[in-house]
């Protein structure tokens, strides 16, 4: 293990002199030729969003957003005034320096981790502290780039505010970032202006259904009934309306609801999302005759406003599912927690956002949790397509899933879908 460590690090050390020793010895270029190269792409582009306006692929706004883009981008690469070209004194100075970066970086980086590294870390099973930082800077650059998007929204509905499709891509924007306060309002908009869009109505009772403690009855159901007399064979409005049902244990309506969801599904549709709605059929079925009520419900969630008790029907993909325990460390007994608690899952080798979320609080801790496809905020990234993730164990001061200073937080090593018993713990604070 040492050996392969070392090796890396050898490894990385080369590739980042190259990078910084490189450009100090490489004569520049001329400026003004790579204007010159530059140019052409940049017309053609410009020739190809007229055509894509033309022939009625991009809407007037995309075509405005995408050539506001590009000139951004053109003004940038060409505004670079030309360097003056290195003299010999000038490139023999350059050479001492790269020598000077060839010396130190190797030696600072030794002392730097010999002070400050874990060599231990090499050896312990758990992620170690360098591996949750990286993770939590991506995950945070992430967040910050989709909060400048919507902000950028934000202002564009400002200057339209009758756009019904930019409130509702917004109050999605929100949902996404579990903002369900920020959500409601701004479906509320987008309702006002469009009262007849199904996708609309079903995404905002989901919505709503959150922000009201995870309850579906009252306006939400409204809305849900809404939305399947504008399309009576919408997915998710059936599958709300198929999840009320079997809450008050009117198994027959939610059958048919759910019978009728799993018709309309699309050709292209996730075959695991019609084996839970199979699944959630025949349990309803099962307790319609009288059978003895499972351990566990089958009721499929299409949404988060589902409740807790009624989690996915079990089948191959269950098996994937992660669970444990999130524990405060030590360290910070006594100290003064933030008071909620995200759990979740990150893809190793992919984005940092989340594929599978649960959110708590500190009263809680020690937490049991169980991750699985349920519990994904996004449909078409599940738990269980992933091969390997870190489960992070996060309790926020801002009370929202984006990392923010002053976070208390906890990583466990990298592990498979399927997992079980596993302990997080939070025990360390972020700067």
């Amino acid at each position: 293990m040492t050996v392969t460590f070392g090796l890396i690090a050898v490894a990385m050390t080369i590739i980042v002199l190259g990078l910084l020793v490189f450009p100090l010895l490489k004569k520049t270029t001329s400026a003004g030729v790579e204007r010159e190269k530059t140019l052409p792409v940049y017309r053609q582009q410009f020739g190809e969003l007229e055509q894509d306006r033309t022939a009625g692929l991009l809407t007037e706004e995309q075509y405005r957003t995408a050539r506001q883009e590009l000139e951004r981008r053109l003004l940038e690469e060409t505004s670079v005034t030309e360097p003056v070209s290195a003299t010999s004194e000038q490139f023999v100075n350059m050479k001492f320096v790269a020598l000077a970066l060839v010396m130190l970086i190797p030696s600072a980086s030794g002392v730097l981790y010999w002070t400050l590294g874990n060599p231990m870390a090499m050896t312990h099973p758990a992620a170690s502290p360098m591996a949750a930082q990286s993770g939590a800077v991506d995950e945070r650059q992430m967040m910050e780039g989709l909060n400048t998007l919507m902000e950028r929204l934000k202002k564009k509905l400002e200057q339209n505010p009758n756009d019904a499709a930019g409130w509702a891509m917004l109050a999605r924007s929100y949902m996404a970032m579990e903002q369900y306060g920020e959500a409601v309002p701004t479906f509320e908009k987008a309702f006002k202006l469009n009262p007849n869009d199904a996708d609309m109505l079903a995404d905002f009772a989901d919505a709503l259904g959150i922000h009201q403690g995870r309850k579906l009855e009252g306006r939400p159901e409204t809305l849900i009934e809404k939305a399947l007399k504008v399309d009576p064979n919408h997915v998710k409005a059936l599958m709300l309306a198929g999840t009320m049902a079997y809450n008050r244990k009117d198994f027959a309506l939610a059958v048919k609801d759910w019978e009728r969801a799993r018709a309309s599904l699309p050709p292209d549709s996730d075959p695991e999302f019609s084996e839970q709605i199979t699944g959630a059929i025949g349990d309803a079925k099962q307790r319609m005759g009288g059978a003895p009520l499972m351990a566990a419900t089958n009721a499929p969630r299409a949404s988060s406003a589902m409740p807790a008790d009624h989690p996915p029907v079990k089948k191959a993909g269950a098996s994937r599912a992660i669970t444990g325990k999130v524990v405060l460390g030590p360290g910070l007994a006594g100290k003064a927690l933030p008071d909620t608690l995200f759990v979740f899952a990150k893809d190793v080798a992919g984005p940092p956002m989340p594929v599978s979320i649960v959110r708590a609080s500190k009263k809680d801790l020690p937490f049991t949790f169980r991750l699985d496809d349920s519990t994904s905020p996004m449909p078409a990234r599940k738990l269980s397509d992933i091969e390997t993730v870190v489960i992070v164990a996060r309790l926020s001061k801002s009370g929202q899933a984006m990392p923010g200073s002053g976070d208390l937080e906890g990583m466990s090593q990298p592990i498979k879908p399927g997992t079980e018993n596993i302990t997080v713990v939070i025990d360390r604070e972020r700067p």
